[in-house]
Order: C-alpha cells, then sequence, then structure tokens
C-alpha cells in the first residue's frame, strides 16, 4: 500500500482566525496623525512599518495601522497584533508577545514564527519611540 502524500492545503488546513488575519487589509496603510511610528526589517527581508493613535492623555491604543513588504504570514501576524493591542493601555502593550501573535492565529506555521518576532519587535519601537 502506498503512503498517502500529506501536502499542507492552505485553504483547509488553516484556522479561520489565520485566514482572516492573512487576507485582511483593511488596517493597511499610512496614517497621518499618527503619535507614534516605526518600521524595521527582519533577516528574511519582510518589512513592516506600524502606525499607532493614542487617546490623548496617550496612555491607550485607539487604533493601528502598517504597512508590510512581505508574505501573508507578515501580514497575518500584524494583523493578530493590532487585535491584541487596539484598547490596550500602552503598559498593557508591552506585555504582548510573540507568542500571544502565533496563539491568536492559531495555525502560525512554526518555520514562520519570526514574523511574529518581527511585528512585535517594530510594536515595541513604536511604543518606546513615539517618533513621528
Amino acid at each position: 500500500m502506498a503512503e498517502k502524500s500529506e501536502k499542507f492545503n492552505f485553504w483547509n488546513d488553516h484556522s479561520r482566525a489565520f485566514l482572516a488575519a492573512a487576507c485582511d487589509y483593511e488596517r493597511h496603510g499610512t496614517m497621518a496623525d499618527a503619535d507614534c511610528v516605526a518600521d524595521q526589517t527582519g533577516d528574511c527581508g519582510d518589512s513592516v512599518k506600524i502606525y499607532l493613535k493614542l487617546d490623548g492623555e496617550k496612555e491607550k491604543i485607539v487604533r493601528m495601522q502598517f504597512e508590510v513588504k512581505g508574505c501573508r504570514n507578515t501580514n497575518a501576524c500584524c494583523n493578530a497584533l493590532a487585535g491584541l493591542a487596539e484598547g490596550r493601555s500602552v503598559e498593557e502593550a508591552w506585555k504582548i508577545t510573540p507568542d500571544a501573535v502565533a496563539e491568536a492565529l492559531e495555525t502560525l506555521p512554526a518555520d514562520n514564527f519570526h514574523c511574529a518576532e518581527l511585528s512585535v519587535g517594530c510594536f515595541y519601537h513604536a511604543l518606546g519611540g513615539e517618533e513621528k
């Protein structure tokens, strides 16, 4: 009896959470009134630029937008990160980890965990830099 080939099927083998985040482009783009901006390029060549809008007291993340030049995994990670960050205090946002992003996506491939690290690393730079 021949062995069955277990080829990965993107649409059938990923969680709904991953597919929704990978295919969502609503948060793409620049943010003219951003309070914090940072960009970072990973070793894989993907690049991310994150824009954060804070509330009037600069204590809570109201909105996150981003630009991604890279793969769907990085796009998925940025969307998951935005979902975890929006509505949180800046202090709470520092506790968001790449593991939390991967957990939110449910099926981020292990060999693409660096996409979660890139997204969160850029996010930390935005939180810490408050540059415009």
